[in-house]
């Protein structure tokens, strides 16, 4: 098993909504700034440009239980899970996203990584929040 580690932040906008929002590959660049530069649809897939190159991001399907957990592969090849929820929270919700320390990822980068998807989040917050 992997460490893990899970970031979450509260938002004052319904979950359907945040949901609908985040779901939408062409949002990324909106709110996941440290990983996303810019994002395209190519050949049926999304392609976001992130500091190490090009990569393809898949969410799984649209659902009602507020699961966005999406694959990133990279140009290398490699494919990652990235576990993301949205649930309701009274009249807002939460968004968690739940990180895994690879084997070949250091401690420190870990925790910069646990920081990184902190302020995406915290993006997120602020773009739905407006």
């Amino acid at each position: 098993m992997y460490e893990s580690k899970t970031v979450s932040v509260s938002i004052n906008r319904p979950m359907e909504e945040v949901y609908r929002f985040v779901h939408e590959p062409m949002n990324l660049a909106a709110w996941a700034k440290s990983f996303c530069l810019a994002v395209a649809k190519k050949d049926g897939d999304w392609i976001v440009e992130t500091e190490d190159g090009w990569a393809k991001v898949q969410f799984v399907e649209k659902n009602s239980y507020g699961v966005l957990d999406h694959y990133v592969t990279m140009g290398s090849g490699g494919e990652i899970l990235n576990p993301m929820r949205v649930v309701p929270n009274g009249l807002g919700c939460e968004v968690m996203f739940t990180l895994f320390q690879l084997p070949e990822v250091s401690e420190e980068d870990f925790l910069l990584d646990a920081v990184l998807v902190s302020k995406d989040l915290q993006l997120l917050k602020e773009t739905m929040e407006l």
